[in-house]
């Protein structure tokens, strides 16, 4: 019988390694009552602003990812202070992107490798990203993130006040079931050709119960029975080189939504097809949200921004410069800064 087995399946599986599992990693890098309530506050914090009930503008701004723990930390004391110095008008959540979804193939991100040689040595990885996450969550910011792996949540979603599902998830059935049990409010974003009724169906589909197949914080096979996620948004990020971020596309996309019965509550990323993938254009993109905003009733309520603490991105190589993305370019510290001034 074995035999027979070993004709029929794994044939292409080169190794299955046992991953500790959610629960022992919690109890080993716990939150903390402290660190709970916070959480538990930014996230409400995100909901009113989402469902038009605080009227500042919620702004998602950090690396493309995350790829080196040190840097991204010095990143984080610099946005705290700046976070705290604009909080009247801004709730800034920064941006802990530990996962890429890649179009072709490249860096998986860092839990699925970490040290950046394709090693993926996923266990170290899930351990360095819960403890930068701690570290972060220390300094008082909210966390948010894109989750692409459906297991990953498991780990870290207790950390997390925001996330994301991205253009290339977003009509992905296991990330609509997915998002329908998240504890934390849910943005979706316009497929990669700009299509956004896509994402007016995710979050119809993320609102309602669902009944999927999971793990257990034991690591065990679980079907996961959720409620529906009522604290789900659009994100416009554009698409097929054209950007979709001014006020014909925007109220287009609110009348889509108030037509599907869902608020008009939409977020804005600065960077990808909204700013032709050229870093400095973000800024051009943020400036008119902020004139959108100032004109009155705009269902602009967020805001996405690449930012790290230099300007540009570069290449994975032995010899890297610090603070310089290896994904998508970013605007450097100095001109996040201006962005609030």
């Amino acid at each position: 019988m074995d035999h027979e087995i070993n004709l029929t399946e794994n044939l292409r599986v080169a190794e299955l390694k046992k991953l500790i599992t959610p629960a022992l990693l919690k109890s080993e890098l716990p939150l903390g009552d402290e660190l709970t309530e916070k959480v538990v506050a930014d996230r409400q914090a995100v909901r009113d602003i989402i469902h038009l009930k605080d009227d500042r503008l919620l702004v998602i701004i950090g690396p493309c990812s995350i790829h080196d723990p040190v840097a991204a930390l010095d990143y984080a004391q610099r946005l705290a202070l700046l976070a705290e110095q604009v909080k009247d008008d801004y709730f800034i959540v920064m941006r802990v992107y530990f996962e890429k979804p890649r179009t072709t193939v490249g860096w998986k991100g860092f839990i699925n490798d970490p040290h950046l040689d394709n090693s993926c040595d996923v266990e170290f990885g899930l351990h360095a990203a819960r403890k930068l996450m701690l570290d972060i969550a220390k300094l008082g910011l909210p966390i948010a993130t894109e989750f692409l792996d459906p297991i990953i949540p498991q780990y870290t979603a207790d950390l997390v006040s925001w996330s994301a599902i991205g253009a290339r998830t977003t009509e992905s059935q296991t990330h609509r079931e997915m998002s329908s049990g998240l504890s934390m409010p849910v943005g979706f974003k316009n497929a990669t050709d700009g299509n956004i009724q896509v994402a007016i169906n995710a979050i119809e589909s993320a609102s309602i119960p669902h009944s999927f197949l999971g793990i257990d914080q034991e690591g065990h096979t679980a079907v996961v029975k959720t409620t529906g996620n009522p604290n789900t948004h659009l994100v416009l990020r554009g698409g097929d080189k054209q950007p979709n971020f001014e006020i014909p596309e925007v109220t287009y996309a609110a009348c889509k939504l108030e037509a599907a019965g869902l608020e008009p509550s939409i977020m804005v990323d600065c960077s990808h097809a909204n700013a032709s993938k050229v870093a400095r254009n973000q800024i051009n993109v943020w400036t008119d949200i902020l004139r959108q905003r100032k004109k009155g009733n705009s269902p602009i309520t967020g805001t996405m921004v690449e930012s790290f603490i230099e300007g540009g991105n570069q290449k994975i190589t032995p010899e890297r410069t610090y603070g310089l993305s290896i994904t998508d370019a970013c605007i450097d510290w100095e001109t996040t800064e201006r962005l609030f001034s």
